[in-house]
């Protein structure tokens, strides 16, 4: 497994993260098991992977509670970074005086004494400029050794250049993939700072694997899509499969990603062994500065100007 320094951190972690949101979480009418869950993040570790991202409100704090019992005496040989902002009982809530609360329930649930990094799961503009406490209790709380590095999950250019305004912040977690790029213009800026980058939603939420199409029905958060915002996000992966050559499309989107020198893992939601081994295999398959160039050329003439929502 390829890995990379954690921002200014002394520590290596895997290109391939493990993206906790499925742990005990329900999609397609199916929830994730307690067991199923460990073994899972059993067969992660061999593979190499450890690097871990959950957050309190991922299956309501049960994400949190499997990866806890999962790690157990490992570690010590793992990263773990998770969120504050959205609560296990399903609210969203920026106060800051529940941050150290929040930071507190993580660490019972995760049964450790310190987290590598929290980040501000995509606070409001007024929080990325600085006008509350927030940045200045995860200062304290980094003193005190409770976490080790603290950031912010941004979505948007807007936020993410906000949020590089500031010289604190030493992990930023992104949306960005092959249909989402409009971010890319600040990776030198992240790079230069020595910011850990991590990659979030890479697959497009499941649509660059290449298997989802125009009449599916989701039930769960994927409902949000439109029958207009599936229509056309089939239309543009059966232009992506054709440009790759390939209907198999989880490899080129997590390397495309990986291709970028600025991101330091990726984190694709992992529910099977077999999504697993695909992303671990994707890995081995690194992609040429030719096809980089062709399919940031597909945003740019597909996409930029009239973005996908997400």
């Amino acid at each position: 497994m390829q890995k990379r320094q954690y921002g200014k951190q002394n520590v290596m972690v895997s290109r391939i993260g493990f993206g906790a949101w499925p742990l005990g979480n329900t999609a397609h009418g199916k929830t994730m098991s307690e067991e199923t869950g460990i073994a899972l993040v059993n067969a992660a570790l061999e593979g190499g992977v450890n690097f871990f991202d959950t957050a309190p409100n991922y299956a309501h704090g049960r994400s949190e509670t499997i990866l806890g019992k999962a790690l157990g005496d490992k570690r010590n040989d793992v990263v773990i970074n998770t969120k504050f902002g959205h609560h296990p009982d399903g609210t969203i809530d920026f106060n800051a005086e529940k941050i150290e609360p929040s930071i507190r329930g993580s660490l019972k649930r995760l049964q450790t004494d310190h987290l590598d990094s929290v980040l501000l799961h995509n606070p409001d503009p007024s929080i990325l400029k600085g006008e509350t406490a927030h940045f200045d209790i995860l200062s304290g709380l980094k003193a005190k050794g409770i976490i080790k590095a603290y950031g912010v999950s941004v979505d948007t250019p807007e936020e993410l250049s906000l949020a590089l305004k500031r010289d604190d912040i030493e992990v930023i977690e992104l949306l960005f993939n092959i249909f989402s790029q409009s971010t890319r213009e600040h990776f030198d800026r992240i790079k230069a700072k020595r910011i850990a980058l991590i990659i979030k939603v890479p697959l497009d939420s499941g649509w660059l694997s290449g298997k989802y199409h125009k009449d599916m029905v989701f039930t769960d958060i994927r409902s949000r899509w439109t029958k207009d915002d599936l229509e056309r996000r089939h239309a543009l992966c059966d232009k992506l499969k054709k440009l790759v050559g390939s209907d198999r499309l989880t490899p080129y989107a997590i390397n495309f990603i990986l291709s970028f020198d600025a991101v330091t893992t990726v984190i694709p939601g992992i529910r099977t062994t077999e999504q697993l081994s695909e992303h671990l295999r994707s890995i081995e398959q690194p992609l040429d500065a030719a096809l980089k160039e062709k399919l940031m050329r597909f945003y740019d003439d597909e996409i930029d100007g009239n973005p996908l929502p997400w």
